[in-house]
């Protein structure tokens, strides 16, 4: 199963995270140990509860370990490096929409002093 297949679901459990990552349960036990942005939530039975972003974020971790041959220790430092691009991003867009809505608020009010 493909990154694109994965099942419209909110929750997954570690079975089928397994087999939508392709590897086995064992490995994705370790990786929560070894990366901290894995934190799956824990059912009333204690069952692991794998999200979306979960998935994704494993989906990246294996081909960064598999494909592109990072160590652990590579791959954890690559994906903080993404993380914090990415907040760097919503920062820079919050401030740019925040731009934007200040300017329309002068323009409205140059419209309404008319």
């Amino acid at each position: 199963m493909s990154a694109n297949n994965i099942p419209d679901k909110i929750f997954f459990r570690i079975g089928e995270v397994s087999e939508i990552v392709k590897v086995k349960p064992y490995v994705l036990r370790y990786w929560e140990s070894e990366f901290e942005l894995i934190s799956p939530e824990k059912s009333n039975s204690k069952q692991r509860l794998y999200q979306r972003r979960d998935l994704d974020l494993l989906l990246e971790i294996k081909r960064l370990l598999y494909e592109e041959e990072f160590t652990i220790a590579g791959a954890r430092k690559k994906l903080k490096s993404l993380t914090a691009k990415k907040m760097k991003n919503r920062s820079d867009n919050s401030e740019l929409l925040t731009n934007i809505r200040d300017e329309l608020k002068e323009i409205k009010s140059l419209i309404h002093s008319r």
